[in-house]
């Protein structure tokens, strides 16, 4: 049996890759920042280097 161990943020424009036991978990999904899980309020982004999301 594999264990996944890291997996893509949950935000659709985000492109993070975050380590599943380390995430932030809404709604049973796994998201690299409050931010995220949030839906970005504010339009505000995960500001993780490379990454543009604003949700």
């Amino acid at each position: 049996m594999v264990e996944i161990t890291h997996q893509k943020c949950a935000c659709a424009d985000c492109v993070c890759i975050v380590e599943v036991k380390n995430a932030v978990k809404k709604s049973d999904r796994a998201y690299c920042s409050e931010t995220c899980a949030d839906g970005h309020p504010s339009g505000a982004g995960c500001n993780h280097a490379g990454c543009a999301c604003h949700g």
